[in-house]
C-alpha cells in the first residue's frame, strides 16, 4: 500500500468519523495487508470487517462474487475501497451494491489511481480523473438510489508515482447535513477537488502531475513542446527500461 493511500484515508477517519460516539460498522473491500492495512487506521468504536477476492492477511470474508457483497440492505455504516476499483472489470456493478448495504447516512470512501503504471492484480482496467465522482453519483441515481458526492480530488504524488483520486459518497443525499467537515477544509496538496455545493473545482489544473514534471524537465533541457515532448518521453522510457 502506497503512502498516499494511508495519508488520504486516515484524514478521512479524522474528518468523518472520529467524533462519532456511536459504534460503527465499516467494511473494507480488498482488505488484505500488503505492506499496510487501513484496518489500522480505524478509531475503536468502529467493527471493522475485512473482505477480498482472495484469503489473506487481513481478510475476514473471501467474496464469492465480485459484485456482491454478503450483507442486509442498510445495514452498514461505512464502506472502504482503496486501490480496488481499478482491478474490478465492472465497477460500476461493484458501486451499485456498496450502494445498497449502506445506511441511508453511510458513506463510502473510494481510493482509486488517476494515473500510473499497469499493475494486473489479476487485471489492471481503468483509471479516474475528476469527473468520475459525478459520473458514479449520475449512475447511482439511475440505479434509484438518492447518492451524492460530498467532495473529491486528485492528491499529489508523495514519494512515487501515484496520484489518488479520492472521493466520499454518500447514500442519501438528504443526510449530508450530518457531515459539515470535508477533507478538503485541511488538506493542501491535491488539485481539481470538488466540495458539495460548490460550483467551481478547486486548484483546477488541466495537465496531469505526471505531464507538469515532463513539461519542466523540457524546459531545463530548452526543449520546446509537441513532438519533441513525446521523443524526450521514448528517449527517458528507453533510459528507465535499461
Amino acid at each position: 500500500m502506497h503512502p498516499t493511500a494511508i495519508t488520504n484515508a486516515d484524514l478521512f477517519f479524522k474528518t468523518y468519523v472520529d467524533k462519532v460516539a456511536r459504534e460503527l460498522k465499516v467494511v473494507e473491500i480488498g482488505s488484505q495487508d500488503v505492506n499496510g492495512s487501513l484496518r489500522q487506521l480505524c478509531p475503536e468504536q468502529v467493527e471493522y470487517v475485512g473482505v477480498d477476492f482472495v484469503d489473506g492477511k487481513g481478510v475476514d470474508i473471501v467474496l464469492s462474487n465480485p459484485y456482491e457483497l454478503p450483507f442486509e440492505d442498510a445495514s452498514v455504516d461505512i464502506v472502504l475501497s482503496s486501490s480496488v476499483f481499478e482491478h474490478s472489470d465492472m465497477f460500476w456493478l461493484l458501486f451499485t451494491d456498496i450502494m445498497r448495504v449502506l445506511k441511508p447516512q453511510g458513506l463510502f470512501y473510494l481510493n482509486a489511481p488517476s494515473n500510473g503504471e499497469f499493475h494486473q492484480y489479476p487485471v489492471d482496467c481503468w483509471r479516474f480523473y475528476p469527473d468520475s465522482g459525478q459520473a458514479l453519483v449520475k449512475w447511482a441515481n439511475r440505479c434509484g438510489f438518492n447518492a451524492d458526492l460530498l467532495e473529491s480530488f486528485v492528491s499529489a504524488q508523495w514519494g512515487d508515482i501515484w496520484n489518488d483520486f479520492v472521493a466520499v459518497f454518500i447514500k442519501d443525499a438528504k443526510y449530508a447535513v450530518r457531515y459539515p467537515n470535508r477533507i478538503l477544509h485541511v488538506k493542501k496538496d491535491f488539485f481539481n477537488g470538488r466540495v458539495r455545493g460548490e460550483p467551481k473545482l478547486l486548484r483546477h489544473r488541466g495537465q496531469t502531475e505526471d505531464i507538469m514534471k515532463l513539461n519542466f524537465l523540457m524546459g531545463i533541457c530548452g526543449i520546446k513542446a509537441g513532438r519533441s515532448r513525446h521523443r524526450l518521453a521514448k528517449f527517458l522510457l528507453g533510459i528507465w527500461r535499461q
